[in-house]
């Protein structure tokens, strides 16, 4: 809970260590915006695959595309302030940046999908 409410609570995030660079906060930031592109991109996708991905072979495959996509998104983003969080305050405190391994999993829970979908496609084609 303490988590979250350094998300809302700016004067919490600021009552830790000293003012950085503000070089610092403003690259964290930029990378926050990044990481939460990526989630409405993830969002975009979902609910484009429930609105244009035709029937697919396999019974409610473009459901099972549509809501992994859109929770895959909203899980980004959820990471992305909470990263965002521990990082500034990792910087106000002088501590070193903390370590995730969330890139990695993303990658590779894309790329796995980007496998599965390339295999219902080529099944519709031979089928």
């Amino acid at each position: 809970m303490t988590a979250i409410r350094r998300w809302f609570d700016p004067r919490e995030l600021r009552s830790v260590g000293s003012t950085p660079d503000y070089r610092f906060s403003l690259a964290n930031e930029r990378t926050f915006l990044a990481w939460l592109r990526t989630g409405l991109a993830l969002i975009a996708g979902g609910l484009a695959a429930a609105q244009f991905l035709p029937p697919l072979p396999l019974a409610h495959l473009r459901e099972i595309i549509a809501v992994a996509l859109l929770l895959l998104g909203g899980t980004v983003a959820v990471r992305a302030v909470d990263h965002w969080a521990r990082t500034e305050r990792a910087i106000r405190l002088g501590e070193e940046l903390p370590a995730s391994r969330f890139p990695a999993v993303l990658a590779l829970v894309v790329a796995l999908g980007a496998l599965l979908l390339v295999a219902a496609v080529l099944a519709r084609a031979i089928g």
